[in-house]
């Protein structure tokens, strides 16, 4: 699970720095890869290959808004659902990190690392290495 603190100015003109949680479970991962042919990575390979920069915002969006979701107070449960990230995607939050992330590959690496579970990240780490 990744935590990030977000400082953004909202729509009053106030500064404001929040906490926001993101996380993708094992087998939303596994649902995600098994949603392309090729899996996610193949897929993105693809985009990247055709420099369809439109596709990979696109899949970046999809992904950010996916990983998107409120823990539970006890910490049993990441809540999940479409009127919390139609919220979050409407919030300047969200556009402050959508711009971190599409500007600034290394942040946008991090984060992908940080939403995944800590050892699909570390094998994902490794294979990054190997290449």
């Amino acid at each position: 699970m990744l935590k990030r603190d977000i400082t953004y100015e909202n729509f009053n003109g106030e500064l404001i720095t929040e906490t926001y949680y993101f996380n993708l479970t094992k087998s939303e991962i596994l649902n995600l890869d098994a949603s392309y042919s090729d899996g996610l990575n193949g897929a993105i390979q693809k985009i990247i290959d055709a420099k369809d920069s439109k596709a990979l915002i696109d899949q970046f969006q999809k992904l950010i808004l996916l990983a998107y979701g409120i823990k539970s107070e006890d910490g049993k449960r990441f809540i999940k659902n479409d009127t919390l990230r139609e919220e979050f995607s409407q919030s300047a939050a969200y556009d402050v990190l959508f711009m971190e992330l599409a500007t600034n590959d290394a942040l946008a690496a991090e984060f992908m690392l940080g939403i995944m579970p800590k050892d699909m990240a570390q094998a994902a780490q490794k294979e990054l290495k190997g290449q």
